[in-house]
C-alpha cells in the first residue's frame, strides 16, 4: 500500500533523533511481520512516511539499518540473560542452555538477524558500519561468556566459544523452525516432510546442553 510522505525534513537535533528512531522502529516492525530479507528500503520509507532519499540521510543502506538494530538486540539479549541469573551462583549446563534458548526465542528479530547478518547484511555496508556492529556484538558475547564461566566454573576460559557456538546453531535452527508460508503448507499437506521443521527451544536447548557438556570434557 502506498503512503503519502508526511514528514518534513528533520533539522533540529531532537527531530533528527525522532526520525532516526522512527526508521529503526519501522524496520523492526516490518521485519517481524515479513522477515528481514523480505523488507526493502522502499518498504521502510513507506512505513515511516518519507521518500527513500530521506532514509539515506541516516543510513547508507537497508542493511546498515538492520545491523544497527542487531547490535542493540545483542545487548538486550545479554542483559536479559544476566537478569535471568541475577540471584544464581552456579547452575548446570542443561539449565544454562535452556535459559539461553528460551531468551533467544523471546527475541524473534534477533534470531532472524543471527543468520541474516553474516549471509547478507555485512556484505552490503561500509567497513565502518560492519566494524561498529562487530564491536557491539563482541562486547555482548564477552559479557555472556563471563557469565557462562561464572555459572559453570568447569568451562574455565571457554565461555566465549560456548556462546558463539550456541548462537551459531540457533541462527540456523530459527530459520528451519520458521518456514515460509508455502513450505509450511507443504508440511501440512505431507506430514512426513514436517520432520524437517524443528521445534526451536528444545532443539537449541538440547544442542547447548550436549555442546557445553562436551566442552567441559575438553577443558584440561
Amino acid at each position: 500500500m502506498e503512503c503519502t510522505p508526511t514528514f518534513l525534513r528533520a533539522r533540529r537535533p531532537e527531530h533528527k533523533r525522532q526520525r532516526y528512531d522512527a526508521i529503526r522502529s519501522a524496520a523492526a516492525e516490518l521485519a517481524l511481520e515479513r522477515g528481514v530479507r523480505s523488507v526493502s528500503l522502499g518498504d521502510i520509507a513507506t512505513a515511516v512516511g518519507v521518500h527513500k532519499s530521506a532514509i539515506l540521510r541516516y543510513f547508507a543502506t537497508r542493511e546498515e539499518i538492520y545491523l544497527s538494530i542487531g547490535a542493540d538486540a545483542w545487548v538486550d539479549w545479554t542483559q536479559a540473560v544476566h537478569a535471568e541469573f541475577a540471584d544464581v551462583v552456579e547452575t548446570t549446563p542443561a539449565a544454562l542452555a535452556e535459559a539461553l534458548s528460551r531468551t533467544l526465542a523471546d527475541r524473534p528479530l534477533l534470531c532472524d538477524l543471527l543468520a541474516q547478518a553474516p549471509l547478507n547484511l555485512e556484505r552490503h555496508v561500509s567497513t565502518g558500519a560492519v566494524r561498529s556492529f562487530k564491536l557491539a556484538v563482541l562486547e555482548a558475547v564477552e559479557g555472556l561468556a563471563a557469565l557462562v564461566e561464572k555459572l559453570v566454573p568447569a568451562l574455565a576460559d571457554r565461555g566465549f566459544e560456548a556462546v558463539a557456538a550456541i548462537a551459531c546453531f540457533a541462527s540456523s535452527a530459527w530459520q528451519i523452525a520458521h518456514p515460509s508460508e508455502s513450505l509450511a503448507a507443504l508440511y501440512a499437506a505431507e506430514p512426513a516432510l514436517a520432520r524437517a521443521c524443528v521445534d526451536f527451544v528444545p532443539t537449541v536447548s538440547r544442542f547447548g546442553e550436549v555442546y557445553l557438556t562436551g566442552l567441559i570434557a575438553t577443558v584440561s
